[in-house]
Parts: structure tokens; sequence; C-alpha cells
């Protein structure tokens, strides 16, 4: 779960000094494809590099293969100026929560808001199970990515079932959440990432292109990764500055051993970082 509050804060103040008024949204045409889309998607190899950045003056001079960046937040000139310089952009989106300072916000209808999401104000779960509620919203957000010009989605809080969400939610329903968005992605040509979601890595990994995960190390699971750079395809492991670990040599020697690349940042996911290399 990543500090979506101070993205929030610092989002509002932008949108209301450049347009003097509160932020409107509209979606582009939420018609999904028929069919994969012509020529794949981008399928990023075991050793993709990431910079991973939601708030302050973005970084654009980092040595990676991929930037993950705010789907809403990022102007397409971004995605474009990365992508002018051979560097992918991958968008960053929320799949099963609701977020009121989103553009989006009222779109969701009353039925599919479960519990607040603990710890973090002005966030609830979604009710995974009423896809065909959820389907034109989440549509819509992956168009708008393929639109600005990113090649991947990063979608989070896709273990609902895991968490007290208000909804009676099972694997089995999170398998089928998991799978349709990892479709609707391929079929706009998008690659799609698993956001730890390790425990049904297993039934999954045909269907996801690359793994995010945070604070494996801190937390001890590290291991579970093992599976996803077995199948060629990369993890990008997010330690933070506020757990345990203080200094990217706390982890670098075993993020190589086991073949992931792990960077350190603070929580609210700011131009620095610390790299494992």
């Amino acid at each position: 779960m990543l500090l979506h509050m101070l993205r929030y804060l610092w989002v509002l103040a932008v949108a209301m000094t450049a347009c003097g008024g509160t932020l409107e949204f509209t979606a582009p045409n939420p018609t999904p494809p028929s069919s994969p889309a012509p020529g794949g998607w981008w399928k990023p190899g075991v050793d993709t590099t990431w910079h991973i950045q939601y708030t302050g003056t973005l970084d654009k001079n980092r040595q990676v293969t991929a930037y993950n960046l705010d789907l809403f937040d990022t102007p397409a000139s971004v995605v474009q100026e990365l992508a002018a310089r051979g560097v992918k952009a991958v968008c960053y989106l929320s799949a099963g929560s609701w977020e009121n300072w989103r553009p989006d916000r009222n779109l969701f209808p009353p039925e599919v808001l479960g519990r607040n999401y603990d710890g973090w104000p002005g966030e609830r779960w979604l009710d995974i199970r009423q896809i065909d509620k959820l389907a034109p919203i989440l549509r819509a957000r992956l168009d708008l990515c393929k639109q600005k010009g990113f090649v991947g989605v990063d979608p989070d809080n896709v273990n609902g079932y895991q968490n007290n969400t208000g909804f009676p939610l099972t694997a089995q329903d999170q398998l089928r959440f998991n799978r349709w968005l990892a479709g609707e992605a391929h079929q706009r040509g998008l690659a799609i990432g698993l956001k730890n979601t390790t425990e049904l890595l297993p039934q999954l990994i045909n269907d996801f292109d690359f793994l995010v995960t945070e604070e494996c190390f801190a937390q001890g699971w590290c291991n579970q990764t093992r599976p996803m750079v077995q199948a060629g395809k990369p993890v990008l492991n997010i330690e933070y500055t506020d757990t345990r670990i203080k200094s990217a040599s706390q982890f670098c020697a075993s993020s190589v051993s086991l073949g992931i690349f792990s960077i350190l940042k603070r929580r609210e996911l700011d131009g620095w970082v610390e790299e494992c290399r």
C-alpha cells in the first residue's frame, strides 16, 4: 500500500494552482477491444530496472529501463519524453480500492464501496465481485493509460480477499478479478504487473508480466517472488525508510542473489532513491 494521501495533497495543490478550481475528469471512450492488441504488448525481461516516483519534481534522468508513474498525475508529454529516450513508462492506479481524491471518484456506485482502508483516510475497499459495475470505470482508466502512451499498468490493491473489506471476498473472487483485469490490459496492448499478491502467484504467473512487491525484505517473504524470476519475468521490490531498513546495503546482496531489482524509497515516493544494481 502506497502513501496515497501525500500524493492527494500534492495533486490537489497543483490542480488548484493550475486550474483555479476543482479538477474534472473526462473519461476516454471506454469501449474495450474485442481481441488482444495486434503485435501483443511489452514483455519486460527479468533484468528490467525501474524508477518509481509519485510526488515531487520528476527525476527524468534515471538510467533505468522503465518508470512507474501515477496514471492521473502524469502528463502525456512526460510519457512521450521518456519514450523518445527509449524508456518505458508504466501507469500506477488502484484497481481494488476507491480514493476520494481521484477525478473519476463519482463514477463508482455506492454499492461497490466497502470498509474504509485501515490507516488511509479517504480510501475504501471495492467489491471486486461486481465486475460488471467496476468494468466501465477501470476500462476507462486503462484507456487513459494507453492514450497517454504508457506501455504497462501497475494496478494496486489486488489482494482484497486478504483484508477486512466489508465483503466476503474469497481467493476465487480475487483470481477472477485479477485475470479479468490482466485480460483487459492485454487487449489494449499494455503489460500488467501483479502487486503484492504472491500467495496467488502460482495461479496467476501466466497472466501477469511482472511483479511489484513492497517491503519483502523488511517482512521476510522475498523468497515468494522466486517463481516469477524463474519464469523470466521481472520483480520490482520497494523497501521503505520508515521500517527497520535504513540503507540499501542491508538488502542489496540478497536482492541480487534472488534476481530481483530492489530500491529503497521514502514512503512518499518522491525522487529520492537508493538502488541495487
